[in-house]
């Protein structure tokens, strides 16, 4: 008798939800950055904020779209070259 198919079927099981959560957990940061950095636009190149970033642009779009893992860096990197603190990860 083979133990393997079940127990690999039990950590697939339990693994699942797990991986489930990880993209919910990084669906919601990359809203949160993509939230931060519409409130840096809408200060304006008028009063001291920059103009829209056509990387930090298409790192939103990319977030929406489910892409977090070209969404995040692109829009963390925006953020940080704007000396704005990044919101929380988790």
């Amino acid at each position: 008798m083979n133990a393997f198919p079940g127990v690999a079927a039990l950590a697939v099981a339990l693994l699942l939800p797990v991986a489930a959560l990880a993209q919910s957990s990084d669906a919601e940061y990359c809203s949160a950055l993509g939230d931060k950095y519409a409130l840096l636009l809408n200060q304006g190149p008028r009063h001291g904020g920059p103009s829209a970033s056509v990387d930090a642009q298409v790192a939103i779009a990319k977030c929406k779209a489910g892409d977090t893992a070209a969404g995040i860096p692109a829009l963390e990197k925006s953020l940080r070259n704007a000396r704005i603190d990044l919101p929380p990860h988790g």
